[in-house]
């Protein structure tokens, strides 16, 4: 192992990603009034990244935190993937970083659209 700016690290730099793909949820995300009101789809993605050898995620305790972060209004999807992956990080300290991406297809814009993403990588502080 090395150690590095109070991170333990494999000597090979190995790492294990886990990934939730599309999860689906409905909540409160936006700025406009009817977005305050009624509840919309989302879609999440998260990535989380553990050094090779520490054990396991248990995927159910990330769903769950995910599910979490949906729950009350929030204006921007940025403060939703923020707060998922703050959660996530401060869940295990095995988990070295996190990669949330939150979609919404159903945007007030004057044309077509698939949807929405925003995308937050961030890294453990431990």
């Amino acid at each position: 192992m090395i150690r590095r700016a109070g991170k333990t690290a494999p000597a090979d730099g190995s790492a294990v990603e886990i990934t939730l793909r599309a999860m689906r949820f409905h909540g409160l995300v936006g700025i406009l009034p009817h977005e305050r009101d009624i509840p919309q789809p989302i879609e999440i993605d998260l990535t989380v990244s553990i050094a090779h050898g520490e054990g396991v995620i248990d995927y159910r305790e990330l769903y769950a935190i995910a599910a979490n972060a949906v729950v009350g209004q929030t204006s921007f999807l940025e403060g939703l993937a923020e707060r998922v992956a703050k959660s996530v990080l401060e869940h295990s300290p095995r988990i070295r970083s996190a990669r949330v991406a939150v979609r919404k297809p159903h945007v007030a814009l004057p044309g077509p659209l698939a949807y929405a993403e925003v995308v937050v990588e961030r890294q453990s502080d431990a």
